[in-house]
């Protein structure tokens, strides 16, 4: 569990919560420069949060390195699609 806490960037708060929820867009270079700054800035001062950072990051990077050139195999897309459509999860 993270603990909470907050740390103040450029005259906003970045709490644990908060750096947690926006760690993905972050992994993924989708927040602004100041959004950025401040999970930076959060990172820096929060070993908690940090570590959740490196192990996430690590996650990305096995993913990467899994990744086979080989395509899935026919109609996987569409067993999978259909499975979502009988949960409910697509429409």
């Amino acid at each position: 569990m993270i603990e909470a806490h907050s740390v103040e960037q450029g005259g906003g708060t970045l709490s644990c919560e908060d750096a947690v929820a926006i760690l993905w867009d972050y992994l993924d270079g989708e927040l602004s420069p100041e959004r950025e700054a401040a999970m930076r800035a959060h990172l820096e001062a929060c070993r908690p949060c940090l570590q959740h950072h490196a192990f996430e990051r690590a996650f990305l990077d096995a993913v990467a390195t899994a990744r086979t050139s080989d395509p899935a195999p026919p109609g996987l897309r569409t067993r999978v699609t259909n499975m979502l459509r009988a949960q409910g999860l697509l429409p």
